[in-house]
């Protein structure tokens, strides 16, 4: 029998949670360590939609991305959207446990999952960890073959899910690209890091308008933008391998949870 603990203890050993940042928010959110799980739900966001799937698929527990209260809460009560998912959550018997920075930063973390998509080769941290300097956020390597920025946007595209959003492109999309820099989920606080490292091409999400182009203008390497689910979402495959040898049942939510649902 595995219980909530032992994933617990799977999880951490994994994603060790002295990687999160000192804002973060990780580990076990809801849950009795104690309780018995025989199947386990993998998803980027805890939304009502990942809290239903769960339910209905008869899981004991959820294992997401994002944790739940990232800035903390004062009520859990009902009557708030979040609340009310607590609420579901303990009325059925479900776990919820997040891994976050530490899931990026780790060593089979979120960078390496959309590198390893990419079958970029050669890779290092974009910023390394002061402690594990093999460790850290982002990742950096090559390309097998050289392609332009708008092929390998295209291919970016093919391997993440789909969303609204979609893939933008900063920059010349003709540019021939072979170093590339990924940093999934919010990523402009790197872009000076990612032109240092030598990448031809940033791949990240979340770009604010005047850090992108104050970052172009400059000269400095051209830039992909995906959506932050879906830049992260590569990683969840990663986090139930870490499950594996528990045995447990477990699935991957395919739910898309950007808040973006449609493009005019």
């Amino acid at each position: 029998m595995s219980t909530v603990a032992d994933v617990v203890r799977v999880m951490n050993d994994h994603f060790p949670p002295s990687l999160a940042e000192e804002w973060d928010r990780v580990g076990l959110v809801i849950g009795v360590p104690g309780d018995e799980v025989t199947k386990v739900a993998f998803a980027v966001d805890p939304c009502e939609p990942v809290v239903d799937e769960a339910i209905t698929a008869g899981a004991q527990m959820i294992v997401t991305h994002h944790p739940l209260f990232l800035r903390g809460t004062s009520s859990v009560a009902a009557d708030t959207a979040k609340g009310s998912w607590v609420h579901k959550l303990i009325r059925h018997g479900v776990a919820l446990f997040a891994a976050h920075t530490n899931a990026d930063a780790a060593e089979q973390g979120s960078a390496v999952a959309l590198a390893e998509l990419l079958r970029l080769s050669n890779t290092r941290p974009i910023e390394p960890n002061k402690d594990h300097p093999e460790l850290g956020l982002g990742r950096v390597g090559e390309l097998e073959l050289t392609m332009s920025v708008r092929e390998l946007a295209h291919r970016l595209k093919a391997l993440i899910p789909q969303t609204p959003a979609g893939i933008t492109i900063g920059g010349n999309p003709d540019k021939i690209v072979k170093t590339v820099a990924v940093s999934p989920g919010s990523g402009d606080s790197f872009l000076e890091a990612a032109d240092r490292s030598g990448a031809d091409v940033y791949i990240t999400a979340d770009l604010r308008h005047h850090p992108a182009t104050d970052h172009l203008w400059a000269g400095r390497c051209a830039l992909i933008g995906a959506t932050h689910f879906a830049s992260e979402w590569p990683v969840l495959p990663k986090m139930r391998d870490a499950v594996a040898r528990l045995d447990l049942d477990t699935y991957i939510s395919t739910i898309v949870t950007d808040p973006w649902t449609e493009r005019i």
